[in-house]
């Protein structure tokens, strides 16, 4: 092997450490961050050369100037977009993120130190811990980076005060004991002159720490990995052969070996790992953050999106769950809207079911707000329309990380962190956590027999449920099913949007948060009326397979019967009387399905019958036979 190829072995098996930096405007990051790299003899020597030739003979080189790339920044003297920069030791290598402070700034600074193991906050001598100090110890904190390097920068022009230092010390650590991060190291330097930055100052002979690149070099991170919870998310299959399946993707946590039992989520397939593969060969384990594929013993149905877990050891499967979330869009949140929430490998529609607070990161204060603007931080509420596995951030930052979407314009306006599962007792639009606890109900039993409801009605209770797009003739079916029950003797109610939105949801409005808790308040009263012995006709769009679901689940499913009325756009358009379509095109209407979202076709309906080509008679005929063939109409009405 040549002297360049056992260089580059060597530098392959460094760790890498990656690490964020944040300030205040002019407190030196950049300068910082270009006096590591001089002094590490990262810099080529005709970069440095021109920096050089930037200034007179007698002064030091700028070396912000190798950070701050755009025009802009150069202009104004300050960071504006996040600055990446690559540079090694002989014991490490580091990709450093340069960050933005001011407040205008805090998605750039939250996505530049989201991946970072550690974070470097400058404080200016001069001035102390600011807002903006706080500001930056919070988003690290929120960031779950568990190491934390506070350098008091520009010593230098305090004559190298002692107690200048320490008052700055007291002060950040009596904030920082507010904060959830476990090493804080805090370092006099002056990034100007390289004191304490590289090289150990001779003129702060009272300070015994570390230099902030020993620090560096030194901090144990690699703990900070979870090597306990497996979790595997699948990427995409490989099929090399026809008899052979990998499973390609990354180790977010854990270890996998071959041989391990592990389970399938959400088909619930318990198999073993066969083969643990790589570029490089066959491996007997892999951890984080490896990227890898696995071949696994038995033929199971596996997807993209997917994951592959230990049975014994599972993250939470959720629909709903709360989350900080840092708003990155110039467009501030419209919680009547959809988006798309990407986690993991998995891609969903989500909706905002309500803000609980946005925090004001300076005082670290909850102020109530209904939703969240451009660089705005708080705490939501958020359903998706399937279950996705996670963890809570804190436990997993890659599981408990998300961002949102615009599947509109495509850009993403939101990166969150889930906290926990949301709580059972916490629904959509229930959103004042100040109101008084409800008093504790427990249901009781009716004394009269349900099977003497059936007897004296002629029929066992039942809910049909009649699902499809805006002018699809549902309420046609709807009203053509009851006239012909009505007749024949048995009893029945219908529950339409017209009739619940007058009474029952009159209090609620068409967004995502709101059509999820009226489709909840008509299943309970479907149940409820079912409960009592009547058939209960359910026309509403229902566009989500997942909602559907919900909503038998209630109702109980042996009494749930599906129909769906089918028909494609181009004719609903034509026949729709309540004039949808036409405020859609106007934007007077928002959030409609099949429009501003997809409405998803029922996979198994009992019935699917089509407007376009079946008379209304005809399609009630189908039903009723259905009904009678599964028991719910009894003989001799």
């Amino acid at each position: 092997m040549t002297d360049i190829q056992t260089f580059l072995a060597q530098n392959e098996e460094k760790e890498l450490l990656r690490f964020s930096t944040a300030g205040s405007v002019d407190d030196g990051k950049s300068t910082l961050i270009g006096r590591l790299l001089a002094d590490s003899k990262n810099i080529y020597e005709d970069h440095l050369a021109s920096l050089k030739k930037m200034v007179r003979q007698d002064e030091a080189p700028d070396l912000a100037m190798l950070l701050d790339g755009l025009k802009a920044e150069r202009e104004q003297g300050i960071t504006i977009d996040v600055a990446y920069r690559y540079f090694s030791t002989p014991r490490r290598k580091f990709i450093i993120a340069d960050t933005p402070g001011h407040e205008q700034y805090t998605r750039n600074m939250a996505t530049g130190a989201s991946s970072a193991n550690l974070a470097i906050v400058l404080v200016d001598a001069r001035h102390g811990i600011l807002t903006q100090t706080r500001r930056h110890a919070f988003i690290t904190s929120l960031l779950g980076i568990h190491h934390l390097v506070v350098a008091v920068n520009k010593m230098d022009m305090v004559d190298f005060d002692e107690q200048i230092f320490d008052d700055i010390r007291r002060a950040f650590l009596d904030y920082a004991a507010k904060l959830n991060v476990s090493d804080i190291r805090i370092v006099p330097v002056s990034a100007l002159l390289g004191d304490n930055v590289v090289e150990r100052s001779s003129r702060t002979p009272w300070y015994h720490g570390q230099t902030v690149l020993d620090i560096l070099e030194d901090v144990q991170f690699l703990t900070d990995r979870n090597l306990v919870d497996l979790r595997f998310p699948v990427q995409y299959i490989i099929r090399p052969r026809q008899k052979e399946r990998y499973y390609a993707g990354s180790v977010l946590s854990g270890v996998v070996r071959p041989g391990d039992e592990v389970l399938v989520l959400p088909g619930q397939n318990r198999t073993r790992v066969k083969s643990v593969s790589s570029y490089d060969g066959d491996l007997d384990e892999a951890y984080p953050p490896m990227s890898v594929s696995l071949q696994l013993e038995d033929e199971v149905d596996v997807s993209r999106g997917d994951m592959i877990v230990h049975p014994k050891n599972l993250p939470h499967v959720d629909r709903r769950f709360e989350a900080m979330l840092v708003w990155m869009d110039e467009t501030p949140m419209d919680p009547s809207r959809h988006y798309l929430i990407k986690q993991t490998t998995q891609t969903a529609r989500a909706s905002i079911d309500h803000v609980d607070y946005r925090i004001d990161v300076d005082t670290l204060h909850k102020v109530g707000v209904p939703h969240l603007s451009l660089n705005e931080i708080g705490r939501v509420a958020l359903t998706s329309n399937r279950a996705l596995f996670h963890d809570a951030y804190q436990n997993n930052r890659l599981t408990g990380s998300f961002i949102l979407v615009d599947y509109l314009s495509n850009n993403t306006v939101a990166a969150g962190m889930i906290i926990d599962r949301l709580p059972e007792d916490r629904v959509p639009m229930d959103v004042d956590a100040d109101s008084e606890p409800r008093a504790s109900t427990a249901r009781r039993s009716s004394l009269v027999d349900p099977d003497h409801r059936t007897e004296r009605y002629g029929q066992k209770p039942c809910t049909i449920w009649i699902t499809g797009l805006v002018g699809s003739g549902k309420s046609s079916v709807t009203y053509g099913l009851e006239k012909v029950l009505y007749e024949e003797g048995y009893s029945v109610v219908v529950l339409d949007s017209s009739v619940v939105r007058s009474g029952l949801s009159r209090d609620l409005g068409f967004s995502a948060a709101d059509q999820a808790e009226n489709l909840r308040r008509v299943s309970e009263t479907a149940r409820m009326l079912n409960d009592t012995g009547l058939i209960v006709l359910a026309s509403f769009i229902s566009p989500s397979e997942d909602g559907r679901r919900q909503v038998a689940e209630r109702i109980g499913t042996d009494r749930y019967v599906e129909v769906f009325v089918d028909a494609p756009m181009a004719w609903c358009r034509k026949h729709d009387a309540t004039g949808c379509y036409e405020q859609s095109d106007r934007g007077l209407l928002r959030n409609l399905a099949g429009v501003d979202y997809p409405y998803e076709k029922p996979r198994d309906p009992a019935v699917t019958v089509s407007s376009e080509t079946d008379p209304v008679d005809r399609s009630v005929d189908r039903i009723v036979a259905l009904m009678k063939e599964k028991g719910y109409l009894l003989p001799g009405r």
